[in-house]
């Protein structure tokens, strides 16, 4: 409501694009915190999702993997073009597969965010397979480093692999859970260690692992909203 397209509205981005997951509208109070400070909230649908049926989560599958973090690229730039925004005002939010789509957003074009939050993310596929949570689903929507193809595919989706030394990264937000089944804290602390060593822009780098929750369920509302709390004021 009453929004200038000066190019200086927050723009927090949230996505997933794997596992055939649709993002249709819906109503959210949690949301209406970062809208009510003067903030805009935007989904794109990035092939890997099944917001445009099979093909379009086929299409952002192992080799076709890359298709899913140019989608939300292209979604950003147009929100730039449109003026909505600009780069330094721009947050991405994801997370678990999430994190495939917001870590090589976030090492491909590093200017384009000017923060990144993700959440127990998947951000070593080349070491995902075989270390629990998912069993053979992550096979089937990955690729095995078994198979040459499915090995290429894995090594182009992995953000830890695509960290370059000498780069000015956005500011990073990157949470992982002691208990998780799905996601080793290993795998987020790996590669916030990484990206502390190589980037070399002075915006802030953290690390969060909640010795409470596991993969974002079974924690208590309290502690769900006070994430939440946290995700936007680092936001902001």
């Amino acid at each position: 409501k009453d929004i200038k397209k000066d190019g200086n509205i927050p723009v927090l981005i949230n996505g997933y694009g794997a596992f055939a997951e649709s993002f249709y509208p819906y109503f959210s109070i949690s949301y209406l915190l970062w809208v009510n400070q003067g903030g805009m909230v935007a989904i794109p649908h990035v092939r890997g999702g099944g917001e445009k049926g099979e093909q379009w989560h086929i299409d952002g599958q192992k080799l076709k993997k890359p298709n899913s973090w140019k989608d939300l690229i292209a979604c950003t730039e147009f929100i730039i073009d449109q003026k909505y925004t600009s780069p330094k005002k721009i947050a991405l939010l994801g997370g678990s597969a999430g994190g495939i789509l917001m870590g090589r957003a976030m090492t491909d074009r590093p200017d384009l965010f000017g923060a990144v939050i993700i959440e127990s993310g998947v951000l070593n596929t080349l070491r995902k397979e075989g270390s629990g949570g998912t069993g053979n689903t992550t096979v089937q929507e990955y690729g095995s480093v078994n198979d040459p193809d499915g090995f290429k595919a894995l090594l182009e989706m992995d953000a830890f692999q695509h960290i370059k030394n000498g780069v000015k990264y956005p500011a990073a937000l990157i949470t992982g859970g002691i208990n998780d089944p799905i996601v080793a804290p290993w795998m987020p602390a790996k590669f916030v260690a990484r990206l502390l060593a190589h980037n070399v822009s002075e915006n802030p780098i953290l690390l969060k692992i909640d010795y409470e929750g596991g993969h974002g369920v079974d924690i208590p509302l309290v502690q769900r909203y006070s994430n939440l709390a946290d995700i936007f004021a680092f936001a902001f």
